[in-house]
């Protein structure tokens, strides 16, 4: 059985690694949204953004996003009401930059972590730690996508749909690719593909159990690989 590894083996290194920076990819967000962000100096909406984006999944988590007001995000964040009102109009603007914010960095951490490995047991172990690592790293955004996904506008939820779909094509390509190239045996490659998300999952909706008994992310990966290499092996009986 092919022992599946990456470069980054444990968290710490990943911290290192992919050294998460709140100001690029508020950059990037700015530039994503310029229509709707009424600032012209990029150094200041970028600054502001990441104290918008920290302050609300900080009170989302503390008193739940749909009892926060944006008087408290003003409170919390030291921006005025008018500031504010120059990012976002209403909380369905705050959502779309919160998610935008997210799943930028989700996307582009799979597709970095993966994109070295070419033998199929090291990619998808390396997209598995990956998501883990970010999910531990921003526990956060990871929680608050998830619960308020349902309660998104229309247009929101269709957007936060197609995107969660794109990552979960990652793990099923991944998948596809193992058992064209023989390196996994035949297997159901879209269930499997959902179950590895919903063990991803567990890790962030339900931490405290693990942090309750002392299991480290690291262990938790671990405890993922080896259940998906015994399963995908060839002579799995």
């Amino acid at each position: 059985m092919t022992v599946m590894n990456t470069a980054v083996t444990d968290y710490d290194a990943f911290r290192v690694k992919v050294s998460v920076s709140k100001d690029d990819i508020c950059r990037e967000l700015y530039r994503q949204n310029q229509a709707m962000i009424r600032i012209k100096k990029e150094t200041v909406a970028v600054r502001n953004l990441v104290r918008i984006i920290d302050s609300t999944l900080k009170l989302a988590n503390s008193k739940g996003f749909r009892a926060m007001t944006l008087r408290d995000l003003c409170a919390d964040s030291g921006l005025s009401m008018g500031g504010l009102y120059a990012y976002i109009k209403n909380k369905d603007d705050l959502i779309h930059l919160i998610q935008g914010h997210g799943f930028i960095l989700t996307r582009r951490t799979l597709l970095d972590f993966i994109a070295p490995e070419t033998d199929p047991h090291r990619r998808l172990f390396a997209a598995v730690k990956a998501h883990l690592y970010l999910s531990e790293l921003m526990r956060a955004w990871f929680y608050f996508s998830f619960m308020e996904v349902k309660s998104l506008p229309a247009d929101e939820k269709k957007d936060a749909i197609a995107i969660e779909q794109e990552i979960d094509d990652i793990f099923h390509e991944i998948l596809e690719d193992g058992v064209k190239e023989g390196a996994f045996r035949p297997i159901e490659t879209r269930i499997l593909s959902a179950m590895i998300k919903a063990l991803l999952q567990d890790w962030y909706l339900k931490r405290r159990k693990y942090r309750d008994n002392d299991i480290s992310v690291e262990q938790y990966a671990a405890t993922v690989r080896e259940l998906l290499e015994r399963y995908l092996a060839r002579d799995f009986a």
